[in-house]
């Protein structure tokens, strides 16, 4: 006795190129909008807060944290110069 049996094959796409993802996708999606049309009043009461923690956080992210600052360095000396590399520079350009 033989017993073919067909095997199921596991679908291998992503779940969002499904059709219960671009379900899932629909859903929050007209979700997000009630959700913004309807509690517009409380999300630009927030606004101002939202500035003041912008501050912070674009100054750690933006800027590496403190030890990120670039150009805080004192200038180089150049001792032939009367100690200012940069208006060497500039005369030499000239």
């Amino acid at each position: 006795m033989s017993h073919d049996h067909e095997h199921y094959v596991a679908d291998s796409r992503p779940f969002l190129k499904t059709l219960a993802g671009w379900a899932l996708i629909a859903f929050l999606a007209i979700g997000g909008f009630y959700l913004v049309t309807e509690h517009t009043a409380h999300l630009f009461g927030f606004l101002p807060y939202a500035l003041l923690l912008a501050c912070p956080l674009m100054h750690m992210f933006m800027h590496g944290g403190h030890s990120g600052h670039g150009g805080h360095h004192p200038r180089e000396r150049d001792p032939a110069n009367g100690g200012d590399r940069s208006s060497r520079n500039e005369t030499e350009e000239n």
